[in-house]
């Protein structure tokens, strides 16, 4: 008996694939199940890098340079954001946050001291942390903020860089010549 079912579970399909005659009364196995769908990680065609935050009413204010590359460079001198930078990160944060993935780095570094490494990497530190506090307060989710305190780079200038999902550092090949 086994072994006639198992004939008539092997054969029949191939009968029926071909298109032959299925011996009356016998019955074809079910079929099996679909594989699930595949997951959709974005929007076909999104653009992955955001345009620019829109300014403020009265423009960007002078420490906020807006990039090309969707890069934005923040000049800072300390750990403190001016209010118009802080309404600005904010901005940005809320257009960060309306895409559906990708990772943001903040990139901080700082011109001195040139003789503490550590004192500047801890300075560069609190600046990037001020920076992903105000996206953060933005709406763009914490956990999608990488942060790079650089330190004291040789250009040596007070930054803190934006940089949106898939766009390369601007600061890559001054941290491969350290």
């Amino acid at each position: 008996m086994r072994r006639r079912a198992l004939i008539v579970a092997l054969v029949l399909p191939a009968m029926a694939a071909r298109g032959q005659d299925v011996p009356e009364g016998a019955t074809l196995p079910d079929p099996a199940p679909a594989p699930p769908a595949p997951a959709v990680l974005a929007p076909q065609g999104a653009p992955m890098v955001p345009p620019p935050a829109p300014p403020p009413p009265g423009g960007l204010p002078p420490e906020v340079v807006a990039g090309s590359d969707g890069i934005v460079r923040v000049r800072l001198r300390g750990e403190r954001l001016d209010p118009a930078v802080e309404s600005v990160l904010r901005a940005l944060g809320a257009r960060f946050a309306a895409l559906p993935a990708g990772r943001i780095t903040v990139e901080a570094q700082v011109s001195g001291p040139a003789d503490d490494v550590s004192l500047a990497r801890r300075a560069s530190l609190a600046r990037a942390q001020a920076v992903k506090a105000a996206l953060v307060a933005g709406g763009l989710d914490a956990t999608r903020v990488d942060l790079r305190p650089l330190g004291r780079l040789p250009a040596g200038v007070d930054a803190v860089d934006v940089v949106p999902p898939g766009v390369a550092s601007p600061n890559a090949e001054a941290r491969s010549g350290r």
